[in-house]
């Protein structure tokens, strides 16, 4: 099968994070049987979705893996003049959800199995595939908690996000938090008598951004980013009942992305101890069952890759420059290099067309991806 036909095989596939991917899973399955290939399956706890792992080559040395996610965003809400889950060809582009982010390298990726295996590889080549990426890098976690335990686990590892095939080394982590706070209600009459949990969120927020503003200082940037420090914001906030009441509630959700030399829970302790130190006490002496409460949302690292490395090295000859560079966007890479497998990040399409209606991929761009897996397969060749 072409990239092209199994691209439009997997747009068929409603992955939505909120959706099951094993149908898409057993047709991968399915295909990899076709070429005499096992896989691994590697399911949640609930059983209705699974990471895939397989392997092409010898096994009795590291290899390298070509990693993508099953999973996609939302089509709800956005103005799609194609069919989302149906693949659509026009002025030379495909189009459909996950068309940029990632089926496009997947479908480059099983393109490429049967050259893979016409003739003996040096090392081996992995195909790893995950869920809920999109939700915060979660279904790989339990994949790479079975390779690190393994005594031969990859050397390296090229995730095919959407970068135009651009080799890319780093991008910023991100840890999502929310903040719940908890005041007293009373009537708005009498409002000193109450303890305001929108005003205090307030102040936490205002507080976030002072910290926002402390991690511009330019001893703590890095040029090679954009924009070249750690941010900060607050996206989302619910609070409140009515305009006469007093909100004893209120929760935001905030999230901090920060330089891979940065600890983005560094940068929370800070807004927490500001909680503790100052707010809490203040809402406690109206009213002593006040209290702020943090939890963890999601969370990832970020990927700072060696371009003096063999992983880069070797995606920067299959890729044809090396030119390096780095995106504002995360991916899986930070984890998988957190457990020793040095991580550069490629893959055909642009991330100016992901997440939006009417996604899609160029027909240069998937052409593109079958060459330069053509490249890394002579490469890897015995």
């Amino acid at each position: 099968m072409s990239s092209r036909e199994i691209l439009a095989a997997l747009i068929g596939f409603d992955t939505t994070s909120r959706e099951s991917n094993l149908q898409l899973i057993e047709f991968v399955r399915a295909y990899l049987a076709g070429h005499q290939v096992p896989c691994e399956l590697i399911f949640n706890d609930e059983g209705s979705k699974a990471n895939l792992f397989a392997t092409l080559g010898p096994d009795d040395r590291p290899g390298v893996v070509l990693s993508g996610h099953t999973d996609v965003v939302p089509v709800d809400g956005q103005a799609w003049t194609v069919p989302p889950f149906e693949l659509s060809e026009k002025d030379g582009n495909f189009y459909g959800r996950g068309a940029a982010d990632m089926k496009g390298f997947i479908a480059c990726v099983l393109a490429a199995v049967p050259g893979l295996l016409a003739k003996p590889l040096r090392m081996p080549v992995h195909i790893a595939l995950s869920y809920d990426e999109e939700v915060g890098c979660l279904g790989v976690r339990s994949l790479l908690a079975e390779l690190e335990q393994r005594a031969i686990k990859p050397a390296l590892c090229l995730i095919g996000e959407p970068t135009e095939l651009k080799p890319v080394l780093g991008h910023k982590g991100k840890l999502a938090m929310r903040c719940d706070v908890h005041g007293a209600a009373c009537h708005s009459a009498y409002a000193p008598q109450g303890v305001n949990a929108i005003e205090y969120a307030a102040e936490l927020i205002g507080e976030l951004g002072r910290i926002g503003s402390r991690l511009r200082a330019v001893e703590l940037q890095d040029a090679r980013f954009d924009p070249p420090f750690s941010t900060v914001q607050t996206g989302l906030i619910s609070g409140g009942k009515a305009l006469n009441i007093v909100p004893a509630d209120c929760s935001f959700d905030f999230e901090i992305r920060t330089l891979p030399d940065q600890n983005a829970h560094d940068v929370a302790r800070q807004l927490e101890q500001y909680a503790r130190q100052h707010v809490v006490p203040e809402m406690q002496a109206i009213n002593a069952s006040s209290d702020i409460r943090f939890s963890q949302l999601s969370a990832y690292p970020g990927l700072a890759t060696d371009a003096r490395g063999e992983a880069a090295k070797l995606i920067a000859e299959c890729c044809g420059s090396g030119n390096f560079t780095t995106v504002a966007f995360g991916t899986e890479g930070g984890l998988f290099d957190a457990i020793g497998i040095a991580t550069v990040v490629c893959g055909p399409g642009s991330m100016d067309q992901g997440h939006k209606p009417d996604e899609f991929i160029s027909v240069e761009q998937l052409d593109g991806c079958d060459r330069m897996l053509e490249r890394l397969t002579q490469a890897l060749r015995a």
